[in-house]
């Protein structure tokens, strides 16, 4: 085990900055995620009508749906440059960065003019905002995490650094909460005109107060340890910094391919599941093969959010006990038997049940989501984490996340069955059982020791490593 004293080694967060970090990554998240999910939902309920007026109802719904998936498709990208700066230049940074693109965004696409008004201009414009998204969320997520695990408690580290991934039902609560309270108060032309617009110009309001917060945090000792060895490496090697340190994503790929593939297919299942049961779940408990509301829909996804909420660091705390790869294998086992039953409640066309099949997949989909930060944060070292965790989270959403509602309507559509969606998810679970079964258990990793196997070893560069740790160490102790 490092000394406090080795290169390996950073200071503890104390825990009242520890709970402050949790929550500047906990409110960002949620805000990232309102914008996110609130598109999904309005690619489900008013955008086909708005933006592609010109098709029948499951067609339009298909093509906002794709507009939808656009979004994912700019995931990997942000992966890519978030963590490559992120890896060089700090979390914090680029955490804000990736908070006001997205605010940005979202709050233009509550200003687009429809199709009514521009034309064929406005799907246009509204994929390219949709774009932006997909671009800063592609940041978001791995910075997010990381902020949290690289300061947390190493003995707890499951549990602080699933708060922030309570974000994404946080997010999918308050999206879904806002939209509720405006279709139960709006008429159907009033929202299909004006109200629409609301939730997304309110994501202006909650940018300010995200910013506000992150700015009020510091960077993670971690990070600011392996940023005074990478410069001790640098200076041991005459200043030649291709020869002291490679790109972090040559680096991942050198070094941590392997857990790049892992981290990817233990994606998929909960991917899929996730916005087969929030966005996808809105098409069809509303769609004529089932026949309920729009209100009844979005109340039970609600309900249902509010559950996930809680029982993701619940989730998270039981990794810390018994491990990650258990809890992350019963929740991928948990998805794919839930699948039929899960259509099978929606289809009695009762609200109770409604509510029950949402819920409990969404318990499921839990404990695959909890662990997974801390699970990823420790499959990589410290200089290339960004870019480990982003890519192999993001890169996995262009084939899981993004076409998952598409996959699902297109299906409905066929087969007029559900049976074929449950087998899409059925199948996403068995691929993550088995890439999360051959993964090594990283509860006990220490973050600031994963280091990548082919790191400088020469007695100037350990050296001299060792002083700037030490140096960076004192001045990060809390006094």
């Amino acid at each position: 085990m490092p000394t406090p004293d080795s290169p390996a080694s950073a200071p503890p967060t104390p825990p009242g900055s520890l709970r402050r970090i949790v929550a500047a990554s906990l409110i960002g998240t949620t805000i990232e995620w309102y914008d996110f999910f609130l598109y999904g939902s309005a690619a489900a309920l008013v955008f086909n009508k708005l933006f592609f007026p010109d098709s029948d109802p499951l067609v339009g719904t298909l093509l906002s749906f794709l507009t939808y998936a656009v979004g994912f498709a700019a995931r990997p990208v942000g992966a890519l440059v978030f963590g490559h700066y992120g890896d060089r230049l700090g979390r914090k940074k680029l955490l804000i960065l990736s908070l006001l693109m997205m605010g940005g965004a979202t709050c233009a696409i509550g200003l687009l003019p429809t199709h009514a008004t521009v034309g064929s201009a406005a799907p246009v414009l509204l994929t390219a905002l949709r774009l932006l998204q997909g671009f800063a969320l592609g940041g978001e997520w791995g910075g997010a995490v990381l902020l949290v695990s690289e300061h947390g408690d190493a003995r707890r580290r499951g549990f602080w650094a699933s708060w922030p991934q309570t974000g994404a039902p946080a997010g999918q609560l308050l999206a879904t909460g806002v939209l509720s309270a405006l279709t139960a108060t709006l008429s159907d032309d009033a929202f299909e005109s004006w109200g629409w617009r609301v939730p997304f110009l309110l994501s202006g309001v909650l940018v300010l107060v995200g910013l506000w917060i992150r700015l009020s945090v510091d960077e993670s000792p971690v990070f600011k340890a392996a940023l005074a060895r990478a410069e001790a490496r640098k200076a041991a090697a005459g200043g030649d910094e291709d020869a002291a340190e490679k790109m972090p994503l040559v680096a991942v790929l050198r070094d941590h391919w392997r857990d790049v593939l892992i981290a990817m297919g233990a994606r998929m299942a909960e991917n899929i599941s996730y916005y087969v049961i929030t966005a996808f779940v809105l098409v069809y408990a509303t769609s004529d093969h089932v026949g309920l509301g729009k209100q009844t829909a979005l109340n039970a996804v609600l309900i249902a959010s509010a559950v996930h909420f809680a029982v993701i660091p619940a989730w998270g705390a039981l990794s810390d006990r018994i491990g990650r790869r258990p809890v992350y294998l019963l929740g991928a086992a948990g998805v794919g038997a839930w699948a039929f039953p899960f259509f099978l409640l929606i289809d009695t066309k009762g609200f109770p049940a409604l509510v029950l099949a949402v819920t409990v997949g969404l318990i499921f989909h839990g404990a695959m989501y909890a662990p997974q930060a801390a699970f990823f944060s420790e499959m990589f070292a410290t200089r290339m984490r960004y870019s480990g965790a982003s890519i192999g989270a993001q890169f996995s959403s262009v084939a899981a996340g993004a076409p998952a509602p598409l996959i699902a309507t297109a299906l409905l559509a066929d087969y007029n069955s559900a049976t074929p969606i449950a087998l899409y998810v059925i199948a996403a679970a068995l691929l993550t059982l088995v890439a999360v079964g051959v993964a090594k258990e990283t509860r006990d990793r220490d973050l600031a020791a994963v280091e990548p196997t082919s790191a400088p070893s020469s007695g100037s560069a350990t050296e001299a490593e060792a002083e700037a740790a030490k140096r960076t160490a004192r001045s990060a102790s809390p006094r």
